[in-house]
């Protein structure tokens, strides 16, 4: 995932990789934020060569994408504005109007439809009921209205502990709500039916979980190794 910097560049740890992949491929990286919709949707007609976008691999989205390494484990989370105490736990957000990127994981969780691939075995609890959903096209325009109070425009949002740890480090109008609601895994997404660039991606990843690029981005944005 990533934001907009006080530089008003975009930033965090999906754009580092994307980063280092670039570095390692030797070409100049080019980043378009389309919205999560146009991503998600694939068919991209060569607009776009990869997407480094924590995407949660699925059976659907595998009909239209290549998933060729997953490259971290991100634990969903709930946040809300700091000066609110009414949410502490999945539980309170009951009757809530809840923040998140449309078409995402966090969207089939609050419909209580949620099916971690590779997890079956582990359903999901779902401890609230009638939570109405705000779905945007990305996190950052969510983050701006729960910026502005405690159920003002929003009462919490539901994101990635990726995504939610630079913005609480450097944000102290949010804070983090009850513990991790689940744990999902994301990967590289790229269009079907190009195995020479699959494997070019694979090696790639490979090399950087290997010099320990992976591993040193994760701990710079997380404080801890969550990449796989």
């Amino acid at each position: 995932f990533s934001f907009l910097n006080d530089k008003n560049e975009l930033d965090g740890f999906d754009v580092d990789v994307a980063k280092a992949v670039a570095q390692k491929l030797g070409v100049k990286l080019r980043l378009e934020t389309p919205s999560w919709d146009v991503i998600a949707a694939g068919h991209w007609s060569g607009r776009y060569d990869i997407c480094v976008c924590s995407m949660t691999p699925s059976k659907a989205r595998a009909e239209v994408f290549n998933f060729p390494v997953e490259y971290y484990a991100s634990p969903a989370v709930i946040v809300v504005n700091a000066s609110d105490d009414r949410i502490h736990s999945a539980k309170d957000l009951s009757g809530k109007k809840v923040g998140l990127t449309s078409a995402s994981s966090y969207e089939s969780y609050l419909n209580k439809n949620l099916v971690i691939d590779g997890a079956e075995d582990k359903p999901l609890q779902y401890p609230f009921d009638d939570v109405q959903i705000a779905p945007y096209d990305n996190d950052n325009v969510a983050f701006q209205d729960l910026g502005l109070g405690a159920g003002k425009r929003l009462d919490a949002i539901l994101t990635n502990l990726v995504t939610a740890k630079p913005r609480l480090d450097q944000d102290k109008r949010f804070k983090l709500a009850g513990e991790t609601l689940y744990e999902e895994p994301n990967s590289v997404a790229i269009e079907k039916n190009d195995p020479e660039w699959d494997a070019k991606v694979r090696e790639v990843f490979a090399e950087l979980k290997k010099d320990g690029t992976l591993s040193t981005l994760s701990q710079k944005w997380i404080g801890a190794d969550i990449s796989k």
